[in-house]
């Protein structure tokens, strides 16, 4: 092996190693649902919204910390509080966000915005699969992110060839993102067998990957604006929480959309 072709696999490692431990602890919350489950997404939360404060206002530690505590108290607690997180919860939710939010500059408060609304209804979604749908979606769902950032990974690290957004997310190729495509179409494939909606659930599962990749898409656009290369350090290999969930937020965001329009799938919300 060549040292270019080192270089490009040396984060495979800690990228495994993280993954694997992330694995297990998410698939313990995913298992426990519940109030367990509830109290680990306002934690994510949190984390998130704790690393798009400090990449848009790095001078601003204790507004980053105060939007975190409180994304990730009413992300765990609103359930507890009505037994559906329905219009009503997030619209209040997002709008008091976006007031503590609205006092960055204004070209920070432009990104950081609309993205934290991403992140709070990425959060407030996944509790819904998890509480309405039960554990075979909500494994889906995260199996479909998952399959489409690995066989995206190694299918541009492997072949290259032209870039998918270049301007934006300069490591991001076609290839890459088509076999993201590929890889999420047949999780759609394995979950779907036996249900009657196989054709469903395999078209969701390319359109949630397409939507995954537009989660990260959008939050390289912050980083690029902001000059950061990772949304933190917290976890080895990955970066950032944000670096590695912002996939899930494009997807669950766009499952909570496709539900609301079709109402497939049948008893999200």
């Amino acid at each position: 092996m060549t040292s270019a072709q080192s270089g490009r696999w040396a984060d495979l490692v800690p990228r495994v190693l993280s993954a694997v431990a992330m694995l297990i602890v998410g698939g313990v919350e995913l298992w426990l649902g519940g109030r367990m489950f509830h109290v680990f997404a306002g934690l994510v939360v949190a984390l998130m919204m704790w690393e798009l404060i400090r990449m848009v206002a790095p001078e601003n530690g204790t507004l980053a910390v105060l939007c975190a505590v409180i994304s990730g108290i009413a992300i765990a607690g609103l359930p507890e509080i009505v037994s559906t997180v329905g219009t009503f919860g997030i619209s209040v939710l997002c709008v008091i966000v976006g007031a503590i939010l609205g006092g960055l500059p204004g070209k920070m408060r432009g990104m950081s915005i609309p993205y934290g609304a991403l992140i709070l209804l990425g959060g407030l979604t996944l509790i819904l699969v998890r509480d309405n749908l039960g554990l075979p979606w909500i494994f889906w769902l995260v199996f479909v992110v998952i399959a489409s950032d690995v066989a995206g990974y190694f299918a541009g690290k492997t072949f290259g060839g032209p870039k998918f957004w270049p301007a934006i997310s300069p490591k991001k190729t076609w290839s890459g993102t088509v076999a993201g495509w590929i890889g999420a179409g047949l999780v759609g494939v394995f979950f779907g067998m036996g249900s009657g909606i196989l054709f469903g659930v395999v078209v969701l599962s390319i359109l949630l990957a397409f939507a995954a990749q537009m989660g990260d898409i959008a939050e390289s656009a912050i980083k690029r604006r902001t000059g950061v290369k990772d949304s933190s350090s917290l976890i080895p290999g990955h970066g950032g929480v944000l670096d590695r969930f912002d996939g899930l937020l494009g997807a669950s965001v766009a499952l909570l959309i496709i539900a609301v329009i079709t109402g497939f799938p049948a008893g999200l919300i």
